[in-house]
């Protein structure tokens, strides 16, 4: 899949609101893992950002913790869609803002270069996982929070959710892809909205604009709905035909509609080889359950009509 390039690697992007006190023990808190990986039943990762104290706002290794599990859930075979959702009341604040500080100074640089996670930070990193990521957002999200968010393939949320990009109030650009993410999610007019106002705007508002698909009343309903949801696609969905999908609808970003057509001609022609073609059709007609093998016979792409 073709990449975006030239995106700034730097971390920017909190709410002022977003900031909180640190957890009575600091020690303890330090100890927790900035992001926590779990398998659960019918073939669902979650993965869940994990700083509380301060709404999960990002560091540099928290960043490259969340591409790592991110790969992970991508090459494990039991894994076949992935949930991504934040620990306590928020989603994510964005960017630490401590790292924020540092930009713009001299000695601030040295110290933020030498302490860069060696992994690829790109947000767009998450198009190419060849899994559904669903964004069950249970609180705010801000700056590049935002855009982790954006850079899922679906989104749900609780009503009271709060959303704000934050760049523009920061003096910053659209940063991180979201200026070519973001249209494609909710039309050009209301990314400008949100992008060069950065105001808050609530769940309901979130849903009407196409940036979430659903919203929900509390964080306990907003992760069972996802969670029932994820299942429900891990287990009626063939894992090769999602595949394909996703890379279709990010591909096709970038060419014309002859070119989109033509493309999936071609791999319909294919699709037809592919056991999960069979198998979703006599699962159909037998009126069971399909036992879909998915990527184990590999990519509908690389299958031999």
């Amino acid at each position: 899949m073709e990449r975006l390039h030239k995106l700034s690697s730097h971390l920017r992007g909190v709410h002022a609101d977003s900031r909180e006190q640190v957890a009575a023990n600091p020690t303890a808190a330090a100890q927790e893992p900035e992001v926590l990986y779990e398998v659960v039943e019918g073939g669902v990762a979650i993965i869940r950002l994990n700083r509380p104290s301060r709404l999960n706002a990002l560091t540099g290794s928290m960043q490259a913790a969340y591409f790592d599990t991110l790969d992970q859930a991508n090459a494990d075979p039991l894994v076949r869609v992935i949930v991504v959702t934040g620990s306590g009341r928020g989603f994510c604040a964005g960017a630490e803002m401590d790292l924020l500080k540092t930009i713009g100074s001299k000695d601030g640089e040295v110290s933020k270069v030498a302490s860069q996670p060696k992994r690829d930070l790109r947000q767009t990193q998450a198009l190419a996982v060849l899994k559904p990521i669903i964004a069950a957002i249970n609180g705010p999200v801000a700056g590049l929070g935002f855009v982790l968010a954006t850079m899922c393939d679906i989104r749900f949320a609780v009503e009271k959710a709060k959303f704000t990009s934050a760049f523009a109030k920061r003096g910053l650009v659209a940063e991180h892809g979201i200026s070519w993410m973001l249209p494609k999610v909710v039309g050009a007019s209301n990314a400008n909205d949100i992008l060069m106002s950065s105001r808050v705007f609530l769940g309901h508002e979130a849903k009407e604009m196409g940036f979430v698909t659903r919203v929900y009343p509390d964080q306990e309903t907003l992760m069972r709905e996802v969670l029932a949801y994820a299942r429900d696609m891990a287990v009626n969905c063939s894992p090769a035909a999602l595949a394909e999908m996703k890379v279709q609808v990010y591909d096709d970003f970038l060419k014309t509609p002859l070119q989109s057509i033509d493309h999936a001609n071609g791999l319909m022609a294919k699709s037809f080889a592919h056991p999960d073609s069979k198998e979703g059709v006599a699962s159909y007609v037998e009126k069971r359950a399909p036992n879909f093998q998915g990527l184990a016979f590999g990519r509908i792409m690389d299958t031999t009509p």
